[in-house]
């Protein structure tokens, strides 16, 4: 196996002082040195392949170039992975690692693990959530720079990465409006305020406000809203079936794409299709949603940006309290088309 090539090879190759090769390659412009020696060294280094000494210089600068990323369940949940690629990806454009640690949200085994982070040196943390919600971060996580990722504190002052759900449900009822739906529509999921979440959750109270705002404009609002858990395609399908027995619906708009499997199946069940006779657009595109038939119109989860707006706020030290809101793009499929009665 080649040893690891040094500062001083380097130094030795472009004719320098080690000293001289250490301004260059640190970026320092404090010393005089010429501009061709400096291109001499960049070369240089560039030839022999080097890599500096990470540990060695951590140890005297006391930056190590990582970042923390914990959360309680992201990394096992299939569709916030790409939280964790785009934190990857953009660390790595910044010569910066990241460390992933999950805690199921045990705060016992929190502390041990951020206490087990800040023993390596680890420089900033993003403290995130598999969904959006209150988090409060733990007090020995001040002192650092810290980044929430979608969760909200109300004690602890850092800047919040989130989805911009208001912006998603006015997506999803114009993706409606657009096509000619005015009356009946109807919501299935609402803000999820059921009995072990009264008041609803985050993501739906939010949906919920921007799908209400977005009918409004156009002179209108939802023929109904069925508040229900969101968790699986069960509930969906009871929401729709017991809709159906008291109405004919234009559109549905379902809080997620689980839902809405469930609504398809009580629609098929009674002879309806869609688009053709009910339109339904949803939310998060997941993996499920391109593969309904016909292919489910979703706004998707940003999730990889919102990884890479998390990063990018910790490397460019941009850490002003207040709420980071990314955009969720509508993913169009073939599940939306005009009102029956308008063709």
């Amino acid at each position: 196996m080649s040893s690891r090539v040094t500062l001083a090879d380097v130094a030795r190759r472009a004719g320098v002082s080690r000293t001289a090769a250490s301004f260059v390659l640190a970026g320092r412009t404090d010393m005089r040195i010429a501009e061709a020696t400096r291109q001499r060294v960049v070369a240089s280094a560039d030839e022999l392949g080097y890599r500096p000494n990470i540990t060695a210089r951590s140890l005297r600068t006391a930056v190590t170039g990582t970042i923390g990323l914990i959360s309680d369940t992201i990394t096992i949940t299939p569709y916030a992975g790409g939280v964790i690629q785009g934190a990857v990806d953009t660390a790595l454009t910044h010569d910066r690692l990241v460390f992933v640690a999950e805690t199921s949200g045990d705060r016992d085994v929190e502390h041990g693990l951020l206490q087990e982070m800040l023993d390596r040196q680890v420089d900033a943390f993003l403290y995130a959530a598999m969904f959006t919600q209150l988090r409060e971060p733990p007090e020995l996580l001040r002192e650092y720079p810290v980044v929430l990722l979608n969760c909200l504190a109300e004690t602890f002052t850092a800047p919040a990465v989130l989805p911009d759900e208001t912006g998603a449900g006015a997506t999803a009822a114009m993706a409606l409006l657009d096509t000619g739906h005015v009356d009946g529509i109807h919501v299935i999921g609402g803000r999820h305020d059921t009995a072990d979440t009264p008041g609803g959750v985050v993501a739906g109270r939010e949906r919920m406000a921007g799908i209400e705002a977005a009918l409004a404009e156009a002179g209108t609002a939802p023929a109904s809203v069925t508040e229900c858990v969101w968790h699986t395609p069960v509930y969906g399908y009871r929401a729709v079936s017991d809709l159906l027995a008291r109405h004919r619906p234009s559109a549905l708009i379902c809080l997620n794409d689980r839902l809405a499997f469930g609504a398809y199946q009580a629609l098929h069940e009674r002879g309806l299709r869609v688009p053709d006779d009910v339109s339904v657009v949803s939310f998060d595109d997941s993996d499920l949603a391109s593969w309904l038939r016909p292919a489910l119109t979703s706004v998707a989860l940003p999730h990889y940006e919102l990884g890479e707006v998390a990063v990018k706020l910790l490397v460019e030290n941009r850490l002003e309290p207040g709420q980071v809101r990314v955009p969720m793009p509508l993913r169009e499929r073939a599940s939306v088309a005009p009102p029956a009665t308008a063709r």
